[in-house]
């Protein structure tokens, strides 16, 4: 999967970036720019508009006269092509919130987080054995999730996550992965510990289902996952 626009062909990255730095521009534009024919200009655009980074819009002159155009511009999924810095956004807005309202402020949000993921999933498990409630949160991260896996031997349960979407931010505030943690417990009706983390090295995150200790989902509330380990 393309990760950054560095991967592209030069010519397509030249018209991504013609794109972001002069906003929606048209087939006759781009050639004059890259003294390409405007064919050969089409031909780039309709692979990027397959790929799902640009999109063709018809402008209106702002004065209402004359001829309408066919500009380009990026979508969604092109602007994420360039460089972003989310992991240290979040990062900020964690520490922002500990530093001025503490500790208790930065569980509360924490809570709230994972009391959104049970109102989220409850309706989609309620009802559902066990194994069946499993195989749904599998996409707790992501939908068909083709890095979450289930190992299942006897009453042993595992939930395998390859590739936390969340990585970056999890490994320098790990805290967060406590929200996952509590809701696989309140959602599963069973204790639930992390066996591997990420942040230890170990290359992926084993949430383990301890079906022997089961939980009342009614009166079970958020904990931070050392809080779990002290009362294990």
């Amino acid at each position: 999967m393309l990760q950054n626009i560095e991967q592209l062909s030069d010519v397509r990255r030249n018209i991504l970036e013609a794109l972001k730095r002069n906003g929606p521009v048209t087939i006759a534009e781009l050639a004059n720019r890259f003294a390409m024919t405007g064919e050969a200009i089409r031909q780039h655009l309709l692979i990027l508009e397959k790929e799902g980074w640009v999109e063709r819009k018809i402008f209106r002159a702002s004065h209402g006269a004359g001829r309408p155009s066919t500009r380009y511009r990026l979508t969604s999924e092109g602007e994420h092509l360039f460089p972003k810095n989310y992991v240290s956004l979040a990062v900020e807005v964690i520490d922002t919130i500990t530093e001025h309202f503490g500790q208790d402020a930065l569980r509360h949000v924490l809570e709230s987080m994972t009391e959104h993921r049970v109102r989220e999933w409850e309706p989609r498990v309620n009802g559902l054995s066990l194994s069946e409630r499993v195989n749904v949160l599998r996409d707790i991260y992501q939908e068909n999730d083709a890095y979450m896996e289930i190992e299942q031997s006897g009453d042993q349960v595992c939930l395998i996550e390859k590739n936390c979407p969340f990585l970056n931010v999890a490994k320098r505030r790990p805290a967060l992965c406590s929200v996952t943690v509590s809701a696989f417990t309140r959602l599963l009706g069973c204790r639930v510990v992390r066996e591997e983390r990420f942040q230890n090295g170990d290359g992926r995150c084993v949430f383990r289902v301890l079906v022997d200790q089961p939980i009342d989902p009614e009166t079970s509330v958020f904990s931070y996952e050392d809080e779990n380990l002290t009362h294990s």
